[in-house]
């Protein structure tokens, strides 16, 4: 197996490491499929246009050849076979290779989607190095590779055509006695026979290349459980970072929460490992809301501040569990806990009016 720093590389390829690589242009890609595409759709191509193709190349060869002994050569008439050459390639050829163009672009995208990448087209001088070049070119294993996918590919389409070449002479021997429009006529088709039954032989090559390509790739980016763990915490951040972050959110959280607990109209004690603040808007249409809660030392706080503030402390062992378990600071208490806290609140509120009322007098 690949390995990095004495590693395995046994883990699947992450989302990310697929995404960066995608960015640097890495994907599983066969070239063999794209010059499959290119050469089977220019074979289709000039085989669906043969007749137009064969028109205009013989009009061109007429104009051209028709009156070469009489012609003066000079300046100007080249200049008139020039653009006569070139209005030929632009009318006859241009349209093919430009469907061709269209044909291995829409091939890539294809094999590997569409995603513009500035980072692999971004000029590097690795890759303008001699010595570099010529040690991937030739001394790498990718190189090995694709000297061995040529000398596979040079056999088997050799031997295909030594098999079916003796057939082809053996059927032209006959045409001697032919004319020569019936002989460019069994050129053409034998070319085109010949054409076909080599894309099939390509085709067969396209696809193993394919398949091999698919496998090396997700060979190539397989990770060491510590490349995942690195990853992981670049991704993630450092549990230790986090863990830190995290307790100072809390302290945060936590001093906000007692700033709150002077507010508070009564404070439900378990007696010592909870506490929880009620606040009650009077005449409002909402609950009771839990504005501080804690457990232990926290719980020991909310205590101290309430009796420095002279909020009531209440104690209920079992209310002041439920409350703790069922509610977070800010919300409202739940309906199965509006009687229980109901008496305690008006027994407090009568307590308040009562003192209220003896100042007054």
């Amino acid at each position: 197996m690949a390995q990095n720093d004495g590693q395995e590389k046994t883990e699947q390829p992450t989302g990310k490491k697929l995404e960066d690589a995608r960015k640097k242009g890495q994907a599983a890609k066969s070239m063999e499929i794209n010059s499959l595409v290119v050469f089977f759709s220019g074979f289709l191509l000039v085989y669906m246009t043969r007749d137009y193709l064969a028109g205009n190349i013989a009009d061109f060869s007429k104009f051209i050849f028709n009156s070469l002994d009489v012609l003066e050569i000079n300046l100007s008439l080249l200049k008139i076979y020039a653009y006569k050459g070139y209005f030929f390639f632009i009318i006859t050829l241009l349209p093919i290779l430009a469907g061709l163009v269209v044909i291995a672009l829409a091939v890539s995208f294809g094999q590997v989607g569409f995603k513009i990448s500035p980072e692999a087209l971004m000029p590097k001088l690795s890759k303008i190095d001699p010595l570099k070049g010529m040690k991937n070119k030739f001394f790498s294993a990718q190189a090995v590779v694709e000297l061995v996918k040529s000398l596979f590919k040079l056999i088997v389409i050799g031997g295909f055509i030594y098999y079916i070449l003796p057939d082809l002479i053996l059927n032209s021997i006959g045409l001697v006695d032919h004319s020569v429009a019936q002989i460019l006529d069994h050129m053409v088709e034998s070319s085109f026979g010949f054409i076909w039954r080599i894309s099939l032989v390509f085709t067969v090559i396209a696809i193993g290349d394919f398949i091999f390509q698919k496998f090396k790739f997700k060979k190539d980016m397989m990770m060491s459980k510590q490349e995942v763990k690195d990853e992981f915490k670049q991704t993630e951040g450092d549990p230790l970072v986090k863990g830190h972050i995290k307790s100072k959110q809390l302290e945060m959280a936590r001093s906000r929460m007692m700033q709150e607990v002077p507010k508070a109209d009564v404070v439900i004690t378990n007696p010592t490992h909870y506490a929880v603040a009620l606040k009650y808007e009077v005449g409002a249409k909402s609950a009771p809301k839990i504005i501080a809660k804690g457990q232990d030392f926290v719980a020991q706080r909310i205590k101290k501040i309430a009796v420095e503030h002279g909020i009531p402390l209440h104690e209920d062992v079992v209310l002041a569990r439920a409350l703790y378990a069922s509610c977070e600071v800010g919300e409202e208490i739940p309906e199965k806990l509006f009687e229980a806290v109901a008496k305690i609140l008006a027994y407090i509120f009568k307590a308040k009016n009562k003192k209220l009322t003896k100042g007054i007098v």
